[in-house]
């Protein structure tokens, strides 16, 4: 008997929804959908900077999980848009522990992908106790290896087409530090310039996405709204190192999160982030589960990974040390 892959739920509205102020400069756009007496389940979207989609509400059986969803600073619908002042990976660790309390959740399953996971270990590694479960797609622990990998030289050996687009507003001179080169553009006083570079970041990751190119993913990306704060952003996350102390924190601080039950899903030729981040997270935290998906890339909508994280949500729907 062949074995069918699963598909996400169907689509579903907010319960309800709001703004929280986090700072005098921010207020954060939430949402909440599903059944709002069950398990609470919390979001983290990729980037930093892509925000949610009504289609991430759909990872999660609505009948069965309080489903909490919410756009990070500077991102979506939050307020102001592309900001990078006040914008950092603690600021957003705050963020998740200032939405649980507004929303009255005692502890919740955090589920994050992409940038989303390495937002989703950074809060678990300091609020372990308010994480009752994680999953993980596309593991991204923002390490300087990660950042040279797909912004310097080696995802430009898979995709050299695309890497010349990537490259070509940046002068020969400059290259050598092209997050660098970026970030100088992606936060000038010229707005022509500081669309340009949008589009050719935003553009580069968008067309590595997926085992097989997805235009309509692509064109999403690059749309001049969704690629400015994407790309700025991003840049400067990574320009900073992501604000980690040292280069392998997430790693360094496992213990902290040893006793709580992870699944681990990552893409075999993720070509954004490769599967050797998954692979050393697995490692250092051997109790995970990790479910290697042979024949994607980095999208959570990639089928086998949907089908992946589908089970994964309706397997802690069912575990008694989640929900008890």
């Amino acid at each position: 008997m062949a074995y069918e892959l699963r598909v996400r739920y169907g689509p579903i509205e907010p319960n309800r929804s709001g703004y929280l102020a986090v700072s005098p400069l921010h207020s954060m756009y939430w949402e909440e959908s599903g059944n709002a007496n069950g398990q609470p389940i919390l979001f983290l979207h990729g980037g930093p900077g892509s925000g949610t989609d009504p289609s991430h509400r759909c990872f999660f059986d609505p009948a069965a999980y309080r489903i909490i969803l919410f756009d990070q600073r500077g991102c979506g619908k939050s307020r102001p848009h592309a900001e990078l002042k006040e914008n950092t990976t603690w600021d957003l660790v705050q963020d998740i522990e200032k939405l649980r309390k507004h929303l009255d959740v005692a502890a919740w399953i955090v589920f994050g992908g992409s940038w989303g996971s390495t937002l989703a270990l950074a809060y678990a590694e300091t609020c372990p106790a308010m994480v009752k479960g994680l999953i993980l797609r596309g593991i991204f622990l923002c390490r300087p290896s990660d950042l040279e990998w797909f912004y310097q030289s080696g995802a430009s050996y898979i995709f050299p087409d695309e890497w010349e687009k990537f490259v070509d507003p940046i002068p020969q001179s400059e290259r050598k530090n092209l997050i660098k080169a970026y970030y100088k553009r992606l936060t000038s006083s010229d707005p022509q310039e500081q669309i340009t570079a949008a589009r050719a970041w935003a553009g580069w990751e968008g067309a590595t996405l997926n085992l097989r190119f997805n235009a309509s993913m692509f064109q999403a990306f690059t749309q001049d709204s969704r690629a400015g704060a994407i790309a700025r952003i991003e840049s400067h996350y990574f320009i900073h190192g992501g604000f980690f102390k040292t280069k392998n924190w997430l790693i360094e601080n496992i213990d902290a999160i040893r006793q709580i039950p992870a699944i681990l899903v990552h893409g075999r030729y993720d070509v954004i982030c490769p599967f050797e981040s998954a692979w050393a997270l697995h490692q250092a935290w051997p109790e995970a589960k990790l479910e290697i998906i042979p024949d994607a890339g980095h999208s959570a909508g990639e089928p086998g990974i949907a089908d992946a994280l589908i089970r994964a949500t309706d397997a802690f729907r069912r575990r008694s040390d989640v929900n008890g």
